[in-house]
């Protein structure tokens, strides 16, 4: 008998509500694993009325989550297409990932085989443990039929002993169905043996909604119920943010999760669900290290999925999504994802200052930061963000993440509302939420801007944007940290330093692994990627430890001499030491200095938890 699970109900990529399918009949996949110890899987797509004229089909190149493009059409081989009857059709590829029928009946049937072994958010994973389904790596489409409704047949759950964990609608027995392209695309699929823990959560407006975690792990259940409570926590915290959940479609959120060190580490939100994949070897044990995606994740439904871009708005599926937005769509959510740990009493203030001060590295110890705004780095998602190429980038020098880079803005806007005004982001996201995410509207930077004017006022907000946002100004950090009694400090004070290098035995030397950024001293001698470092101070260098064994006793100021190798021959090079960038955080209490009530008073309003 197959056993399955119906989880949630399936999630839209825009804001739009649950589609009518009207009198279209939907187009239906019928979805088979003969081989998946080979990590293959047999879809067939029946598409019925076809209009007359050239049918095109094609693969995606871009996700839902995702704004860099990613071939897709790659991993699918075999295709082919018939009549109602099984007649062949000629069907030609006239794209990487675009195929097309010329002449064709009212009905036609393309099957193909599906590859997958890359278990993350982006990509398909199949073996015989599961199917790990990220719908636009998995699924081709016709073209010009996104409005039609859709219908799966999931096959073979019984012979491996899987339960569907979806968003999709459950119809009956194996089929679900999404109501439009959209809505099918943005909800990922897990076809496995998991373990559900589920809750009713009764909202602020008094609708009773169902959470759900969906866990493909070694896990035992009890675990998995363990850390569901853990996870009811964060959800409350979050919760407390912005006054209220989102009204779920269909009442209901699902966490699908997979736990396995074969797994590519990622998280990928979705409007009803996250998709996160862990490299643990189970959830027991590693449980906070997995909170921090579920609340990266879950602050997403309402940041991004409606809390939404107006560059985002309609996601495309043919080419990469571009956005200015992401510093504060990815980069807030990353400063929440992380304070909120401290909230819900997961993680100590001792801990969070090595949080805070990775945001602010990010900023003030990168090269990029000083010469870019937070709005191109966004823009640059479509290169970064999980993007493949395989040549040589400059990344070290012109660009820093939008997820710290904006998250360092958090942290300092944060802090500067509640000094400067007696308010919080708190304050300023549930007015973003109730002016553009509750009623379904895009938003704009100009219409983030306005909305901080409203909080505070149209200076401070057009000063902040025009410094912080569209400029690359920077806070004053040290002095918004001591408001609650934390210390930003340099991290290797009066100690000489050239530099991170990353570097590899080779030619009897150390070889340069990409560029070297552009604040080092090492970049300042003029030493770059693919060098091949020989001596230090006239030892030679064979292991990684040479170099940081010649500055280990050194000061500012001082030099190294550096011999090295490149196409022009042999060279000689003094690197003139300075002190590190980095910065380090800590408390005023393992500093030895004493907190006043007023620090005490701010660092609770902060760091303390809402939930009442």
């Amino acid at each position: 008998m197959k056993k399955i699970i119906t989880l949630a109900a399936v999630a839209l990529c825009g804001f739009t509500a649950v589609a009518q399918p009207g009198k279209l009949k939907p187009v239906y996949y019928s979805l088979s694993f003969p081989n998946a110890a080979h990590h293959e899987a047999e879809i067939t797509m029946t598409i019925p009325d076809v209009p007359a004229g050239k049918l095109k089909v094609r693969m995606s190149r871009s996700s839902p989550g995702r704004y860099a493009t990613h071939e897709f059409g790659k991993n699918i081989y075999n295709v082919k297409a018939t009549d109602a009857n099984g007649k062949a059709l000629k069907i030609t590829q006239v794209e990487g990932d675009v195929y097309e029928i010329i002449e064709h009946p009212a009905e036609v049937k393309i099957s193909y085989t599906l590859f997958g072994n890359h278990t993350d958010g982006t990509y398909v994973g199949i073996d015989a443990s599961h199917a790990h389904l990220n719908m636009p790596a998995a699924f081709m489409w016709a073209l010009g039929m996104d409005k039609r409704p859709v219908k799966f047949e999931f096959n073979d759950l019984g012979k491996y002993g899987w339960k569907v964990a979806t968003q999709l609608k459950h119809e009956s027995g194996n089929v679900y169905s999404a109501p439009d392209l959209q809505y099918m695309m943005d909800s990922p699929t897990e076809l496995a043996n998991v373990k559900v823990s589920s809750w009713d959560l009764k909202n602020t407006n008094g609708k009773v909604q169902k959470m759900a975690v969906a866990i493909h792990s070694d896990d035992d259940q009890a675990t998995i119920d363990n850390f569901a409570k853990m996870v009811q926590k964060v959800v409350l915290e979050e919760r407390a943010v912005f006054g209220e959940q989102p009204d779920y479609d269909y009442g209901s959120y699902t966490f699908l999760d997979d736990v396995h060190p074969n797994n590519f580490g990622d998280g990928m939100e979705h409007r009803n669900s996250t998709s996160i994949v862990d490299r643990s070897p189970k959830v027991g044990g590693n449980e906070n290290d997995l909170l921090g995606t579920y609340l990266h994740e879950f602050f997403h439904s309402w940041n991004v999925e409606r809390i939404r871009p107006k560059s985002l708005e309609p996601f495309n599926f043919e080419h990469a999504n571009m956005s200015n937005e992401l510093w504060f769509a990815e980069g807030f959510t990353q400063y929440y994802g992380e304070m909120l740990l401290v909230r819900a009493g997961f993680n100590s203030v001792d801990d969070y200052t090595g949080t805070i001060a990775g945001l602010i590295n990010s900023v003030l110890a990168n090269p990029a930061p000083g010469k870019y705004p937070p709005t191109q780095m966004s823009r640059y998602a479509v290169f970064v963000d999980a993007g493949v190429a395989i040549d040589a980038t400059n990344y070290t020098n012109m660009f820093t993440s939008y997820y710290v880079y904006g998250g360092a803005t958090a942290l300092a806007l944060d802090l500067r509302l509640r000094s400067e005004f007696k308010i919080t982001l708190d304050d300023y996201m549930r007015q973003v939420w109730l002016a553009y995410g509750k009623p379904g509207k895009p938003y704009t930077i100009p219409d983030l801007q306005n909305t901080l004017a409203k909080v505070t006022n149209a200076a401070f907000a057009k000063s902040f944007f025009d410094d912080y946002i569209y400029g690359f100004k920077k806070n004053d950090y040290a002095a918004l940290l001591a408001k609650a009694g934390l210390i930003l400090q340099k991290a290797a004070p009066d100690k000489g330093w050239m530099g991170r290098i990353q570097a590899r035995p080779m030619n009897g030397g150390l070889q340069i692994a990409g560029a070297t950024a552009s604040n080092t001293p090492l970049y300042k001698a003029g030493l770059d990627a693919d060098d091949i470092i020989l001596k230090v101070d006239g030892k030679d260098a064979k292991e990684t430890s040479a170099l940081a064994d010649a500055v280990k006793d050194k000061k500012p100021g001082d030099k190294v001499v550096i011999n090295y190798r490149n196409r022009l021959g042999d060279h000689e090079a003094t690197v003139v030491l300075e002190e590190s960038p980095a910065y380090q955080v800590v408390t005023f209490e393992k500093a030895g200095k004493e907190l006043s009530q007023q620090q005490k008073d701010f660092r609770a309003a902060w760091l303390s938890s809402k939930v009442k």
